[in-house]
C-alpha cells in the first residue's frame, strides 16, 4: 500500500483499447481525484518537493505526484514490484526510486526526470531490495543501499548513468545498514547507518573506491531508525529504536551527546527534522510528533496523529511541514501554531468491496481489515469510517432506504450502522460459523441474505426492533463469493468458490437453476432485464449464463493472467467492467463481448469495482489499499 498512504487517488479516462502503452512510461492524471496512500510503511517515503507545490510517495509498483493545491496527480509507473523508498534531488530535477524483487534477483532503481514525468535510466546491481537512497548536495551522485540479502553501498553518477564504485555496507560483525543520507555540502561524503552500525563515507573519485570510518558511541548500542544532517555539515543525529537521539560530530566521526537520557520517546525515533534555529523535530513510533529546544531536547510542543510516524518532510524553508504515518494519515502542520491538519487518509489494509449509495454518483462505501469507510466523491473526502478493531469487513451494501450500512465481517457476524453518524445499529451474532464472506440487502429492505465461509446462504428477516433467521439454503460446498437479488425480490444468485453458481427461490427457498464451471466463482451479475447472468473468477473466462436453464450462451476470454475478480453492469445493459490479478480496469460492450477501454494504474491485484449510477465514474479498489477513481469514457 510504496506509502500506502492511499488517498483516493486520480487516473486518467480510461485508454481506448488496442493502443500500445509503455509500460515504463509516466501516467498523467487529467482530473483531480482520489488517491491511493502511499504504503505507510516505506521510511521516509513522503517528500515535500523543492518547489513547494508538489508531495511524492510511492504507492505499490508506483510512485506518485500530488499538486498541493490543485490535487492533480501523476503516476510514474516502470517498477515491477513494490516500491521500497524513494527520494528526489535538492535541486528538483531528479527523482529516484526502489524496488523490492524475489530473493537472487536485481531489484532496479529507476532515475525520473521530475519535469517531463519520463524515465531517465533503470539502474541494476542490488539483489533483493533497494533499502535506501539518496541524492549527493549538488546532485552529482545517486547513493544506493542495499537491503538485508544483499548488503552494499554503491555510488551512480548520475550523468553517465553508470556505476562509480560499491562497498559491503556494515562490518561483518555489526548488523545491516538500514539508512543513507549524503552530506549537506559534499558530494563526496554519506552517512550510512543501521543495527550497531553508524558509518561517514568518503567518495575517492580517482580511484573509484568509498572508504568508510567507523563512529564511536561508546558503550551504547543502538538500532538506527533515521539519520539527518545539519546544513553546515558539521553534525549529524541519528534517531534510534531506544527512543533517544545520538549526535555525532561529522569530522571526528565521534558521539557528542545522546538526550533524552531519561524520559526517552515511546516506540523510537522514527523520523527528523533539523531546524535552522537549532530545534529538532522528532517523529515517534507512538504517533507523537514535538518540537524539541535546547541540547536536552526539551519537549516544547506536541502533537498525536494516528500510527507510527514515517516520514517528517519540510515544505521549503519556511512555515510547513508534513506527516506521513503507516496507518495511512498525511497531516500539514504550521511550526507556529503546531496544529495538525489532516489532508488525506485512507485504507491501510486491502480493500475487499466497493458500493455506491442507492441513486446516487456522489456517495460510496469501502470496507477493509478493521474498518468501513465513507467517501463524497465531489469533494474527493472522507465523510465517515467506522473502525472495528481486529476484525475483517468482506463485503458491504447500502439498505435501499438509506438508513442503514449493512457489513459481513470476518468473526461471523453481520453488523448495521447508521450511514451518518456510524453509530452502531444492530448486530447479528454467529451470522455464519466460518465468517460472513457476502451481502446483499432486497429493494424493500425487509431482507438480508448473507453467504458464508462455509458455503451456507441464509435469509434474514429484517423489522424495525427484531431480526431473526428465515431460512438456511443448504447447496453450496464451499465459500459464497458474491450474492446478487433481483429487482423483484424473488430471486437471487450467489457465486461460490466450490465451481458453482446457484439461482434461488427466496420466496419457496429453493434451487432454481445450478451452473457448474471448471473455475472458482468469484462475481456474478444480473443483466437489467434480469434474463441472463454474467459470471467469472479463476479460469479468467466470462461466461454468459441463461437464468431460464442455466445453459451457457457464449464465453470470453476476460484475461490472460490471473484471476477476475470483479464485475458491474451499467443500468442499460449495454457495458460491464471486470478487474482482477492482472490489475487492470476493462470495459466490455455487452452485445459485442470486445473491450472497449484498458485503464492501467493498479499497482496490486484488483478486488472489487463498481459502476456509479449515473455512469461518470468506474472506482476501483484492490489489494495495495488503492481505491482508484477513474472517468467513465465519454464515448465509446
Amino acid at each position: 500500500m510504496g506509502y500506502k498512504e492511499i488517498f483516493l487517488r486520480a487516473v486518467p479516462s480510461l485508454a481506448r483499447s488496442g493502443v500500445s502503452r509503455d509500460p515504463s512510461a509516466a501516467v498523467r492524471s487529467q482530473r483531480p481525484r482520489w488517491r491511493g496512500r502511499e504504503r505507510g510503511h516505506v521510511p521516509c517515503g513522503l517528500i515535500c518537493h523543492p518547489d513547494k507545490e508538489h508531495i511524492l510517495y510511492p504507492l505499490g509498483c508506483t510512485v506518485v505526484i500530488q499538486e498541493l493545491d490543485s490535487k492533480q496527480q501523476t503516476f510514474l509507473h516502470g517498477h515491477t514490484n513494490n516500491v521500497s523508498c524513494v527520494v528526489v534531488s535538492r535541486n528538483g530535477l531528479y527523482v529516484a526510486s526502489g524496488q523490492v524483487t524475489f530473493m537472487g534477483f536485481k531489484a532496479d532503481i529507476i532515475l525520473w526526470d521530475f519535469q517531463r514525468k519520463e524515465l531517465l535510466a533503470r539502474l541494476s546491481l542490488h539483489k533483493g531490495k533497494i533499502e535506501g537512497l539518496a541524492f549527493s548536495a549538488n546532485s552529482l551522485y545517486l547513493l544506493s543501499l542495499g537491503g538485508q540479502d544483499d548488503g552494499s553501498v554503491v555510488v551512480w553518477h548520475i550523468d553517465k548513468r553508470e556505476a562509480v564504485c560499491g562497498s559491503p555496507a556494515s562490518a561483518c560483525s555489526a548488523g545491516s545498514a538500514t539508512v543513507v543520507v549524503c552530506s549537506s555540502c559534499r558530494d563526496e561524503m554519506f552517512v550510512t547507518a543501521g543495527n550497531g552500525t553508524i558509518r561517514v563515507w568518503e567518495l575517492d573519485l580517482a580511484n573509484r573506491k568509498i572508504h568508510p570510518t567507523e563512529c564511536q558511541t561508546g558503550q551504547l548500542r543502538r538500532v538506527i531508525m533515521c539519520v539527518k544532517v545539519a546544513d553546515d555539515d558539521n553534525y549529524f543525529c541519528v534517531g534510534t529504536s531506544s527512543g533517544d537521539i545520538l549526535k555525532l560530530n561529522t569530522n571526528n566521526k565521534l558521539m557528542t551527546d545522546y538526550r533524552p537520557q531519561k524520559e526517552k520517546f515511546s516506540l523510537g525515533v522514527t523520523a527528523l527534522l533539523l531546524l535552522k534555529t537549532g530545534d529538532v523535530i522528532v517523529g515517534t513510533g507512538g504517533g507523537i510528533v514535538a518540537l524539541c529546544k535546547g541540547s536536552n531536547y526539551k519537549v516544547m510542543k506536541k502533537i498525536q496523529v494516528q500510527g507510527a510516524v514515517t516520514s517528517l518532510t519540510h515544505r521549503g524553508q519556511g512555515h510547513q511541514f508534513f506527516v506521513g504515518t503507516n496507518e495511512c494519515q498525511i497531516y500539514r502542520v504550521n511550526y507556529t501554531a503546531f496544529k495538525e491538519e489532516l489532508i488525506a487518509a485512507c485504507h491501510n489494509e486491502a480493500v475487499h468491496d466497493i458500493v455506491f449509495a442507492w441513486g446516487t454518483s456522489d456517495l460510496f462505501a469501502t470496507c477493509s481489515k478493521n474498518d468501513i469507510r465513507v467517501w463524497y466523491t465531489p469533494e474527493n473526502k472522507e465523510l465517515l469510517r467506522i473502525v472495528i478493531p481486529n476484525v475483517i469487513c468482506h463485503a458491504i451494501d447500502f439498505m435501499r432506504d438509506g438508513k442503514s450500512i449493512i457489513s459481513a465481517w470476518n468473526d461471523g457476524k453481520i453488523r448495521a450502522f447508521m450511514p451518518e453518524s456510524g453509530r452502531l445499529k444492530y448486530v447479528i451474532n454467529h451470522a455464519h460459523s466460518l465468517g460472513v464472506t457476502a451481502i446483499a440487502a432486497t429493494s424493500d429492505c425487509k431482507r438480508i441474505i448473507s453467504g458464508g465461509g462455509e458455503g451456507q446462504v441464509r435469509v434474514w428477516e429484517i423489522h424495525e426492533r427484531i431480526h431473526k433467521l428465515g431460512e438456511i439454503l443448504k447447496e453450496h460446498l464451499s465459500a459464497v463469493s458474491c450474492i446478487k437479488i433481483k429487482k423483484d425480490n424473488q430471486e437471487c444468485v450467489t457465486a461460490s468458490l466450490d465451481r458453482t453458481c446457484i439461482i434461488w427461490d427466496i420466496v419457496r427457498f429453493i434451487r432454481k437453476q445450478m451452473i457448474l464451471a471448471n473455475t472458482l466463482f468469484k462475481c456474478v451479475c444480473y443483466h437489467p432485464e434480469e434474463y441472463q447472468i454474467i459470471t467469472s473468477g479463476t479460469d479468467r473466462r466470462i461466461g454468459y449464463w441463461e437464468v431460464f436453464d442455466g445453459s451457457v450462451i457464449r464465453e470470453l476470454e476476460g484475461s490472460t493472467s490471473g484471476s477476475i475478480n470483479g464485475m458491474d453492469i451499467t443500468s442499460d445493459g449495454a457495458y460491464f467492467v471486470t478487474g482482477g490479478d492482472d490489475r487492470l480496469v476493462k470495459l466490455w460492450d455487452y452485445n459485442e463481448g470486445a473491450v472497449t477501454h484498458t485503464g492501467v494504474g493498479h499497482s496490486g491485484n484488483i478486488s472489487r469495482l463498481k459502476i456509479c449510477p449515473a455512469n461518470k465514474y468506474i472506482v476501483s479498489v484492490s489489494a495495495d489499499g488503492a481505491i482508484l477513481l477513474w472517468k467513465y469514457p465519454d464515448s465509446h
